[in-house]
């Protein structure tokens, strides 16, 4: 590291105030903090001092999305090489994935870094990190066959109206991410059906279809449990296999990056419903998500990809300690009520979470107010009593 320290230092002078560069003061503190802890701290005051900064906690979150990654990207080589009849080895199926992946990556960050550093350095700020988790989230809970001009339409939008004008990073009231696949399946509805996907000059046997299209055009899924779990289907690139969500879910509740609260209540409250639901099978036997297993939900679409990486956004996501677990629980709630009774959107998680995150602050008002009540009311009684 020490010769990028040293090439750090030689630029410093030239971005300080008043020097030539000034207006990449702000781009040149987001690299140089990407590659080492900000040596400012915190001198007086009641703050908790610690070494991790946020954004080696936005790292942390980035390291747990790996796998979802690695997989979607195997993912999108395997489904066009067995579209085609072509025997392949897994080498093969990565570097294709890798290579339809990288330009939404790329699109993602430098439209969203892009945007932020421009605002950081018009307030004279540094630049925040929210990014560094949204800039990877957000092509993982898209199609692989997005248009870069629509994505790029659909980050600055989501960047602009969803979080630089509230303030940046911390201030957002919605996920950026979310926002971003909401106003692309809104805006552009034929190009993000949110039921069929890509597979690359595909046979008739790969409809592209989704679990998800197939239970909703009154179809089995076609899948067993293992396979659900393992992923190897259409869907978007990061949000299929269950196992590689989960060993992400198990490093953000390791290190303490994510409320196992919030997780934890998001898939009691998906299973909840589900159960609930199952009991009407008999009288709709024309809609096939009634009759299936209610633990199915939970491992089948983005309802895992939501529940790990997306409700638990600690920016949008409830506070308090007993809202916590209510926002979670009716998030997950919402998702499956949304999947299984509205017919022209067979996934409700995207809608759930972003309708959580607005009623989040109400939540924890009330919660709040509830302990300040339940406090005036045990000071009267000691009162009374004295």
């Amino acid at each position: 590291m020490k010769p990028i320290r040293n090439i750090l230092d030689k630029i410093k002078p030239q971005v300080q105030k008043g020097a030539k560069f000034h207006a990449f003061h702000s781009l040149f503190d987001a690299a140089e903090t990407f590659f080492f802890v900000p040596d400012a701290v915190t001198t007086k005051g009641s703050h908790i001092r610690d070494g991790v900064d946020m954004k080696r906690t936005m790292f942390t979150v980035v390291i747990a999305m790996v796998p979802a990654l690695l997989f979607g990207i195997w993912n999108i080589g395997q489904m066009h090489f067995k579209s085609q009849g072509i025997d392949f080895e897994l080498m093969d199926a990565f570097l294709y994935g890798f290579i339809k992946i990288l330009p939404l990556i790329l699109v993602s960050y430098g439209v969203g870094l892009g945007i932020e550093i421009a605002f950081a350095q018009s307030r004279g700020h540094e630049v925040n990190e929210g990014f560094f988790v949204s800039g990877m989230l957000i092509p993982l809970i898209i199609p692989v066959t997005t248009p870069l001009w629509m994505l790029a339409v659909a980050v600055a939008f989501a960047v602009v109206f969803g979080k630089e004008v509230f303030g940046g990073t911390g201030m957002n009231i919605v996920n950026p991410a979310l926002l971003v696949r909401a106003i692309l399946f809104f805006a552009y509805p034929s190009a993000m059906s949110g039921d069929k996907v890509w597979i690359a000059e595909k046979a008739d046997a790969f409809s592209g279809a989704t679990p998800l299209a197939e239970l909703t055009a009154g179809h089995s899924a076609g899948l067993s449990p293992i396979e659900m779990m393992i992923g190897a289907y259409p869907g978007s690139i990061g949000e299929t296999s269950t196992i590689a969500i989960a060993i992400g879910a198990i490093i953000l509740l390791f290190t303490g990056v994510a409320s196992w609260k919030i997780m934890t209540s998001f898939f009691v409250g998906g299973l909840s419903m589900a159960l609930i639901l199952n009991f009407f099978a008999g009288s709709f036997p024309d809609n096939t998500y009634l009759a299936l297993p209610a633990w199915e939900h939970l491992l089948i679409g983005g309802f895992a990809f939501g529940g790990v990486f997306m409700i638990t956004d600690p920016v949008t996501a409830a506070q308090t300690e007993k809202g916590k677990w209510i926002y979670g629980f009716f998030g997950g709630l919402i998702a499956i009520l949304v999947r299984v009774l509205n017919p022209a959107y067979p996934e409700g998680v995207m809608l759930a979470i972003l309708f959580m995150n607005i009623f989040s602050p109400t939540i924890d008002y009330y919660v709040i107010d509830a302990n300040i009540k339940k406090r005036m009311k045990r000071a009267k009684l000691l009162l009374n009593n004295n």
